[in-house]
């Protein structure tokens, strides 16, 4: 496909080792659910297919991190970042209080954190100056040059 990532499992898996028990069906679906968070079209802000490509990879990384069974435990059920712990009678409480463009969701895995990271330069606004408008003698009202 033409100015798309496609998913390269192998390529995938032996970058983040750690998932190497996901299933290539499972680490498709999330490759597929990454591409909410980072476009993979051709119209894509990030133009070079090689930076997406390890965007993608990050963020499936992060995803699996999130849902995937590892090493024979199931995935946590916690949402959030876990904001204290203590070990007699174990006991954990999480925090999830994200304002909107927050990096707290990201932050919850190592992989989501580079992902942050990574796309910051994605999410600056650069300011571009419009016309200038011009007083109209006979009217009081400017207009464009």
């Amino acid at each position: 496909m033409n100015g798309v990532v496609v998913f390269d499992y192998t390529g995938w898996s032996a970058r983040y080792p750690e998932f190497s028990t996901v299933m290539q069906a499972t680490a498709q679906e999330y490759f597929n659910e990454a591409q909410l968070y980072c476009d993979n079209t051709p119209t894509s802000i990030v133009c070079d297919l090689c930076e997406r490509s390890i965007l993608l990879n990050q963020m499936t990384a992060h995803i699996a991190a999130l849902n995937a069974p590892l090493n024979g435990q199931p995935s946590s059920p916690l949402v959030g970042r876990i904001n204290s712990a203590t070990e007699g009678s174990v006991s954990v409480s999480a925090q999830m209080d994200m304002p909107a463009g927050s990096a707290q969701w990201f932050n919850q895995t190592k992989y989501g954190a580079a992902f942050w990271q990574a796309t910051a330069k994605y999410r600056s606004m650069r300011y571009v100056r419009g016309p200038v408008p011009v007083a109209n003698p006979f009217t009081g009202f400017g207009r464009r040059r």
